[in-house]
């Protein structure tokens, strides 16, 4: 048996189909995962996400140390309530964890990160810390909702507590809205609108059911990874790892090389590769053959072994099955349109294009 969430109950009661999930037992998906994926993109869904970890990161070197610990740089954030996107890297330039990052005040930082690593990283940030007046504080005490689709707002904006109602109206996209226990942030996993809700973990179970009587759709695993997968968003452990880093996976953007004598963990190893002309470079699949993608198929071209898929799966929006894949730089992938996964021994033809593959309900590729 795995960890559970103060909801636990509640996805038995829903009937959910419970899986292990990062040593959590978590709901798959509650009868149909396909059309909870379609309720997200078409209307609104709500995830179980308080498996996720909140860590508080306080002190008169918060901002130091944060600039030290993640490849992008918290000084970009001015605002209180601004998020950031970040990979927390290890020395050699692989990724421990990908994460978010919100700036409450000048010395109170929060974290939130993923389930399966958070002993993990928990454990990096205390061994990074030394010489930083830092706290790092595990909060257990707090679950998480996530709130996603066209409609997501307006449902979750009345049932919020009176103070939030109008801070969260206001908030743009990467913002964050704090009162007493409460954050809500403009932010999510699904390449649609929404909210993700940090809450007391005693509140969370009303919360849940006062959705559930807004008509609000509650979504498993299984639809939260279609629904990440079309929107071109990477998993960790699958599409980066300890020894994959963020140059190869696509997340280039979340580094932040100025100031030049910012100092942060990895960073003399990114500035290897990213002058090597071996770097290998990640591309979106979409198959025209018949088949599945599927993390691990070979991607071939001229006949030869060129790549991996990372991420791939069936996509319910576009009906066709798509995919995130890591290819070798013999040949830049930017100049290719075609290649041939292989799918149970046999080369199957696929395009190669720009993540993402939908956002906001629509298609952002040509089918």
């Amino acid at each position: 048996m795995g960890s559970r969430t103060p909801l636990f109950a509640e996805h038995q009661r829903l009937g959910a189909k419970i899986v292990a999930f990062g040593g959590w037992d978590m709901p798959l998906h509650y009868g149909s995962q396909i059309e909870e994926h379609h309720a997200v993109r078409r209307e609104v869904g709500m995830f179980d996400v308080s498996h996720m970890q909140p860590v508080d990161i306080t002190g008169n070197d918060a901002k130091a140390f944060l600039q030290y610990l993640l490849a992008n740089d918290v000084a970009k954030l001015k605002t209180p309530g601004k998020a950031l996107y970040s990979c927390m890297l290890n020395q050699r330039g692989g990724v421990v964890d990908d994460l978010i990052c919100y700036f409450l005040e000048p010395d109170r930082y929060r974290q939130v990160v993923n389930a399966a690593t958070a002993d993990k990283d928990i454990a990096w940030m205390q061994q990074q810390c030394g010489g930083f007046n830092v706290n790092i504080d595990r909060r257990d005490d707090l679950a998480m909702i996530a709130v996603q689709g066209p409609a997501a707002r307006a449902r979750v904006e009345p049932l919020l507590p009176e103070a939030l109602r109008g801070p969260a109206r206001e908030l743009k996209p990467f913002f964050a809205a704090e009162r007493g226990d409460w954050l809500v942030g403009r932010t999510g996993y699904t390449g649609e609108d929404g909210f993700e809700i940090l809450l007391p973990a005693e509140r969370v179970v009303a919360l849940w059911q006062q959705l559930l009587d807004a008509g609000v759709v509650p979504c498993g695993l299984g639809a939260r990874d279609t629904l990440r997968l079309e929107a071109g968003m990477n998993l960790y452990g699958q599409d980066m790892d300890d020894d994959i880093g963020p140059l190869e996976s696509g997340l280039g953007w979340t580094v932040a090389w100025e100031p030049v004598e910012r100092a942060f963990i990895g960073r003399e190893a990114l500035e290897a590769k990213r002058m090597s002309p071996n770097l290998q470079k990640f591309v979106g699949l979409l198959l025209t053959g018949r088949g599945i993608l599927r993390a691990h198929q070979r991607v071939i071209l001229d006949g030869k072994p060129a790549g991996e898929i990372t991420s791939g799966g069936f996509s319910p929006t576009l009906e066709r099955s798509i995919a995130l894949a890591r290819m070798h730089a013999s040949r830049d992938p930017e100049t290719l349109d075609h290649c041939e996964v292989e799918i149970r021994g046999k080369p199957v033809a696929a395009r190669i294009l720009k993540p993402p593959f939908v956002r906001n309900g629509k298609a952002q590729i040509a089918i």
